[in-house]
């Protein structure tokens, strides 16, 4: 009886933190819209009804429209994603920063698969919202855990065409890669966490059928790029002005 009964309360557990935390997206995006620097605020709408935040820096003569995609439970403007989304709207891409369903501030990345269907939503609405504003060409840069969301979005048969993948400090392998059809940047960084060193030789295998795909470690960087967002940033115009043009 008492092993059953914490049979239930792991399996209860599982559940609460299956369920996305919308009043946590709501405090995030409450904090960082009034310090907003570059690019302005706007409110996307999943099928469903529910919103999300999204944060545009368009750019007239754009090259492509970007999509930018945080990791596990953070925000669209945090860390990494700041001088990302910032810098490639400043040279010559208009970017569109999107909040991904999060869970509670404890939850691990390995709770956070049942949120994937509707990331894989968000995402098509970004692409049609990006769309939308004239952006004929469009591309996705993920970090982590939104690298692993965009991987599950780009393996259904329903997503949207897209035109270029920069995967940034994804864990192991890819999933069902003969499902991408858009070139591909693996890029981490030389002190990255085990998880991403590990799959290394497995994703660079797994992307070299796609014309255009590559591979890039960032020297001396982490999994958070700390001190070398400018070596990050242009790895990933590099390979998004040959993907895009």
């Amino acid at each position: 009886m008492r092993a059953l009964a914490a049979v239930v309360l792991v399996l209860v557990s599982v559940a609460c933190f299956a369920q996305a935390d919308y009043a946590r997206e709501q405090r995030w995006a409450d904090e960082i819209t009034p310090a907003i620097l570059v690019g302005d605020p706007v409110t996307l709408a999943s099928p469903s009804g529910r919103k999300f935040l999204g944060i545009y820096a368009p750019n007239q003569k754009a090259q492509a429209g970007v999509i930018v995609v945080h990791g596990l439970g953070v925000h669209p403007d945090w860390g990494l994603i700041n001088p990302l989304r910032s810098q490639l709207a400043e040279q010559g891409y208009a970017t569109l920063s999107v909040q991904m369903p999060v869970l509670a501030a404890d939850a691990r990345g390995d709770q956070y698969p049942p949120l994937f269907p509707e990331a894989a939503e968000r995402l098509t609405v970004a692409v049609a919202w990006m769309r939308g504003k004239g952006h004929r060409k469009i591309a996705i840069v993920s970090h982590s855990l939104g690298a692993r969301m965009t991987n599950y979005f780009l393996n259904q048969s329903s997503a949207p065409a897209i035109d270029a993948w920069v995967s940034i400090g994804i864990s192991g392998d890819y999933t069902d890669p003969a499902t991408f059809k858009a070139p591909i940047l693996d890029l981490y960084g030389e002190k990255d966490l085990p998880a991403v060193l590990a799959g290394v030789t497995q994703r660079r295998a797994a992307i070299e059928r796609l014309r255009g795909s590559g591979q890039v470690n960032v020297a001396g960087a982490d999994h958070f790029f700390r001190g070398h967002e400018t070596e990050l940033v242009r790895a990933v115009k590099l390979f998004l002005d040959r993907a895009t043009r």
